[in-house]
């Protein structure tokens, strides 16, 4: 028994020092990340065609619209502390690393970062998408990822979706949907050589990079960082979109309007997340942190 009790005494000091540092700060918090999807200041409400409640915005062409669906991939998240050294998190690991925000579910609207190391945080890195070398339908690897959500699954293709819009436009209520994602094949500047997968995006994986309006003190505290999406720049961002009804052979409301070429939704893509090149925000801002 005066063994037992040794033996004890000694795993409560052994997890006292894993658990704590030496001020008595623990090593490591969590960190929640908290979604506000908006149009401009005001937070998204969906809607059908005629529903009264729906949130509308109006685009820099005039164009009135609202949305029915509104869904996003969150991926390759990375924090970066005050000396500049980034933290990674499961950034390998779509089923603990990747989240789909959908405004539809108030639940996915928070994603809770565990075991974050304790120190201040000045930035956060994040992909709007799947980085190219993850972005298979893989039930095997990433089975709880790969169930979350069937519907973005590119079904005839080789990946998942990484954003989905569906909504409605004009004074007709006409359909709209935008749907993103990184299906590659043929050379993206010969349009001959373009499987049914190119006509929907060429590399929509982008990396966005925020600089935090306070220092995510993680330790003591366990921060809440809200971030902005401002769903206006879709059509308003770096590129101006004006939506009209799809080419022929496209039937409206099946893909993103407008849509006649992989350039073309990559317009799409740059609004929302930025070119990777002279814009690394696209549509995403720092609302808040909570310490």
């Amino acid at each position: 028994m005066k063994n037992l009790k040794k033996y004890l005494l000694a795993s409560l000091v052994s997890l006292s020092i894993i658990s704590c540092s030496e001020d008595g700060i623990p090593v490591a918090n969590d960190v929640t990340l908290e979604f506000n999807n908006t149009f401009g200041t005001t937070t998204i409400v969906l809607g059908d065609a005629t529903s009264a409640e729906a949130t509308t915005n109006t685009s820099t062409e005039g164009q009135v619209h609202h949305f029915e669906e509104l869904k996003y991939v969150i991926s390759n998240i990375r924090l970066v502390n005050a000396e500049g050294v980034e933290f990674p998190y499961n950034t390998q690991n779509l089923d603990e690393g990747a989240t789909i925000i959908d405004q539809s579910k108030e639940a996915t609207l928070k994603y809770v970062l565990n075991d974050i190391p304790t120190a201040n945080y000045t930035q956060i890195k994040f992909g709007l998408g799947i980085k190219e070398a993850l972005n298979t339908l893989d039930e095997e690897l990433f089975p709880s990822f790969y169930n979350a959500d069937l519907s973005i699954h590119w079904f005839w293709a080789t990946g998942y979706r990484f954003a989905q819009i569906e909504g409605f436009y004009g004074v007709d209520n006409a359909p709209l949907a935008i749907h993103t994602g990184s299906v590659l094949g043929g050379d993206p500047d010969d349009e001959s050589t373009w499987n049914n997968a190119d006509v929907h995006a060429r590399n929509a994986y982008r990396d966005i990079t925020l600089d935090l309006s306070t220092d995510a003190m993680v330790g003591e505290n366990s921060p809440t960082i809200t971030i902005k999406a401002d769903f206006n720049k879709v059509l308003s961002g770096i590129n101006t979109i004006t939506l009209e009804t799809p080419t022929e052979g496209y039937t409206a409301g099946t893909f993103a309007t407008k849509h006649v070429s992989p350039n073309v939704m990559v317009e799409y893509v740059d609004n929302m997340a930025g070119n990777g090149d002279t814009d690394i925000k696209g549509m995403f801002s720092i609302e808040s942190v909570e310490n």
